[in-house]
């Protein structure tokens, strides 16, 4: 495959990555089910192995302290976890959204799978939307996504997407706020999450407040060489210090006038126009190896981790 997207299914505009099955809006759940790859369960079965006794005899023993997860359609493993682990189903993940969808207005809008099942999600437009300076509009969704691999816990999250680039932010600007994740050990409750979550415009308003600032904040010539620099110096690689010179170009390019909406008021010369050129570097320049590693790495990954850090580092100069 040139890609490893399993499959998604989306409403609206074409994803960046052009992948997935088109669906008008306000469908039911059970054909994004269909539509999205999630139309599947996630199987368990004991761990056993071959014992060799001698060249003319063998023995199946069964390892009691884990399992393994498989798909019900294909067969194919997922991973091996222990006995302790709670599965999330991909019904789960979409059956989060239903009285969201039908009683309190959301819109789901992409849903999917990742590296052939390791990996659900599906993403939500709140309604809650707000504009900045320059007719810079920016949306809320919240987004559900589970891993069987060991690599993601059960999490929800508020997510902001900036309409003129599709690059997305996650809202979580306070230690808890924003995010709840429910680890494999425990059962999910969707219920629960939701509560916890807050699925209220507190903290949407709370972000986007912080982001009209970020917006009003000038940033010289030097505060962006500085911030760039920062932001893409390793400290663990040794006292060299030396930065991701492409990365940081690359960042730095977008910034200067070439990213998407960066001519925008709310962006140009702006702390603003700083993290908006670090998360479309993330969600659309960043080197990657296919189009599944790059959205795995913009929502949980490393690229993820970046944005934050930019967040953190523009937030500081608000001080």
């Amino acid at each position: 495959m040139a890609h490893e997207i399993h499959q998604m299914a989306y409403v609206g505009q074409t994803p960046w990555h052009g992948l997935g099955n088109a669906l008008s809006p306000n469908q039911p759940l059970e054909v994004w089910a269909e539509q999205a790859g999630m139309d599947w369960t996630i199987q368990e079965a004991p761990v056993q192995f071959m014992d060799c006794v001698d060249s003319n005899q063998s023995r199946l023993i069964t390892f009691p302290h884990h399992k393994v997860l498989y798909r019900s359609d294909t067969h194919t493993p997922l991973s091996v976890v222990s006995q302790r682990y709670k599965v999330v189903q991909p019904r789960e993940i979409l059956e989060f959204y239903r009285d969201l969808t039908e009683i309190s207005g959301y819109q789901l809008e992409t849903a999917g799978v990742l590296k052939g099942g390791k990996k659900v999600w599906a993403l939500a437009r709140t309604g809650h939307s707000a504009t900045l300076q320059g007719n810079d509009v920016t949306n809320a969704y919240v987004l559900l996504a589970t891993a069987c691999d060991g690599t993601l816990a059960t999490t929800a999250q508020f997510t902001a997407v900036r309409v003129v680039c599709n690059n997305t932010l996650a809202i979580a600007i306070d230690d808890s706020k924003g995010a709840v994740k429910v680890p494999h050990s425990t059962t999910f409750d969707a219920e629960a999450v939701k509560r916890q979550l807050g699925i209220s415009v507190s903290n949407w308003d709370s972000f986007m407040y912080r982001m009209k600032k970020l917006s009003e904040r000038s940033v010289s010539h030097r505060e962006a060489e500085t911030f760039f620099r920062t932001l893409f110096t390793d400290p663990v690689t040794g006292s060299s210090l030396k930065p991701n010179e492409q990365a940081m170009n690359k960042a730095a390019t977008l910034y200067n006038g070439h990213g998407r909406g960066a001519e925008l008021g709310s962006s140009q010369g702006t702390a603003l126009g700083l993290l908006n050129a670090v998360t479309e570097f993330v969600d659309h320049e960043r080197r990657a190896r296919n189009s599944d590693y790059r959205l795995d790495s913009a929502w949980f990954g490393q690229g993820a981790t970046l944005k934050q850090k930019a967040l953190d580092q523009t937030l500081l100069m608000l001080a």
